[in-house]
């Protein structure tokens, strides 16, 4: 599939592969034509001749392998890219299923590893066409001039590349096994990473050192384990080919004494069967490559095969215009209100499609909305969300319908931005560990209030953060979503006080409807 989506680079390849092999086979029949019809029959003005096509075959050679250069490390951005792009693409697609499917430093390590083992699999392509076609030339070439020795390199190259065949299935075995380390490996360092500040105040920083020493001491045995096995086939890789080389020699040399070959023929059957070593370790360099793409691409084949836990549904309902209702059972937060509920990250999730429900968005069951919209419309803040790494002002541009400015008005973090050497030009931390918790999480705020949505759900968005700062973002935010729906999740009191409803309805889901009136329970309006 890599390989036919640019069917125009992968044929320059195999031209490029070819021209780039051909000529050094070829040249020591050539040698040894000259030898034969100019040097040994005494005609020393035809050695001009060969003496250009030696000098063409080599301008070919040149030309043909600056393209194989380029065509093969092409083909390796290709076939990388195209991995990756299909590992992020469907990862994406994914959303908060993955986590639950698969862990974090498996992820890592096909974006980190396996993407580049198909990579290397893609590049072989130009080299392994330009082995196997100067293989057949030469063969063809060497049976034709002298059966014998032409049968000879001819049944015994294959031979030897079948020899090398039992080593590729422990190497495969062997590889799968460091990829399995390494998953294993980077999954404990991400947690790790993550937990560092915990585990600091915990004093469990040497536990962890010493669990993560052990498991990287596995990685470390499983690549000794596949470097043994590629030394053994390293040396398979000439060893096989070169025994075939010297059986042909010394065949050689017996029909040459015998008058059955000339000296030519000698020296050309000489180059060409030292020349198929070449073909021999090119088809083990594109072995050992395929033997890891093979591996590689199991794994991102399973992430692939992953489903969205909610399917597009068959016959998408489209949401009313304007703000829309939540509800859920007894749980109701009316449009264009400011809902304020107990915190439950199980009800945020379900009400904002994140979790199977029964749920009605604008009185539409949440199941039966196309996914684009209901994630253009409907955001979900968690309290644990993350900041990626980058400067301040395009993270927290995530939208345009809010200025940042604004957002981060609302969010009370402009004392976050003043404190930054750079402003909003200051690049932040992987996952925003350069800011404290409390910056983070105002900062997370900001970034959503730029979307602007239909409908926000926070789930406590301000439990780091003193009560003064607090009261400002509740009083910001309830006058920049005015009209708008709402819904937060939070014990804090100055929340409640600010809340148009507390979205628990006393006989059912009343307000499922964009337009349901507030219920009895809902509480002072500001």
């Amino acid at each position: 599939m890599v390989l036919t989506a640019r069917p125009g680079l992968t044929l320059t390849a195999a031209i490029a592969g070819a021209g780039a092999m051909l000529p050094t086979a070829v040249m020591p029949l050539v040698v040894g034509a000259a030898i034969d019809t100019s040097i040994a029959a005494g005609e020393p003005a035809d050695l001009a001749g060969w003496i250009g096509l030696v000098l063409g075959l080599a301008i070919v050679q040149a030309v043909a392998s600056g393209v194989l250069n380029w065509a093969s490390h092409t083909m390796w951005i290709h076939g990388a890219v195209s991995a990756e792009r299909a590992v992020v693409g469907h990862a994406a697609h994914l959303g908060a299923t993955l986590p639950k499917r698969m862990a974090t430093g498996e992820v890592v390590a096909m974006g980190s590893e396996d993407v580049y083992d198909i990579g290397n699999a893609v590049e072989t392509f130009g080299r392994t066409i330009g082995a196997l076609t100067s293989f057949a030339v030469v063969a063809v070439v060497l049976v034709t001039i002298t059966p014998v020795l032409g049968t000879v390199a001819l049944v015994g190259v294959p031979l030897a590349v079948l020899g090398i065949g039992p080593l590729l299935r422990p190497l495969h075995r062997r590889k799968e096994a460091q990829r399995e380390r390494f998953s294993e490996v980077t999954a404990m360092g991400a947690d790790i990473v993550a937990g560092l500040r915990i585990l600091r105040g915990v004093g469990g920083e040497r536990q962890h050192l010493r669990r993560f020493t052990v498991v990287n001491d596995r990685v470390r045995d499983a690549g000794v384990a596949v470097g043994r096995t590629e030394s053994w086939l390293a040396a398979a890789e000439i060893a096989l080919p070169g025994l075939i080389t010297v059986i042909v020699t010394w065949l050689g040399a017996r029909l040459a004494l015998d008058g059955a070959i000339s000296p030519g023929d000698l020296i050309a059957f000489y180059g060409a069967s030292a020349f198929l070593v070449v073909p021999v370790r090119t088809a083990t360099e594109a072995a050992d490559a395929a033997s890891a793409a093979r591996v590689a691409a199991g794994r991102v084949d399973r992430l692939l095969r992953l489903a969205p836990e909610f399917d597009q549904p068959a016959q998408p309902m489209p949401l009313p215009e304007g703000p829309l209702s939540l509800a859920e059972g007894d749980v109701v937060a009316p449009a264009g209100r400011l809902t304020v509920l107990p915190p439950d990250r199980a009800l945020a999730q379900r009400l904002t499609g994140y979790a199977d429900s029964d749920a009605l968005i604008g009185g539409v069951p949440i199941r039966d909305v196309d996914r684009a919209e209901l994630r253009r419309r409907v955001m979900l803040v968690l309290g644990d969300d993350h900041l990626f790494a980058g400067r301040v002002g395009e993270e927290l541009a995530a939208g345009d319908a809010v200025s940042v400015a604004d957002a981060i008005a609302a969010a009370d973090a402009s004392d976050v931005i003043d404190a930054l050497p750079e402003g909003y030009d200051a690049v932040l931390s992987e996952r925003g560990r350069s800011v404290s918790g409390g910056q983070r999480q105002r900062l997370l705020l900001a970034r959503a209030l730029t979307l602007d949505p239909d409908v926000l759900v926070l789930e406590e968005p301000t439990s780091a953060v003193d009560a003064h700062t607090e009261a400002r973002i509740v009083e910001r935010i309830a006058a920049l979503r005015q009209g708008q729906t709402t819904v937060v999740l939070t014990s804090s009191p100055l929340w409640r006080v600010a809340a148009d409803a507390h979205g628990v309805a006393p006989h059912g889901p009343a307000a499922s409807s964009r337009d349901a009136p507030a219920t009895a329970q809902e509480g002072a309006a500001r």
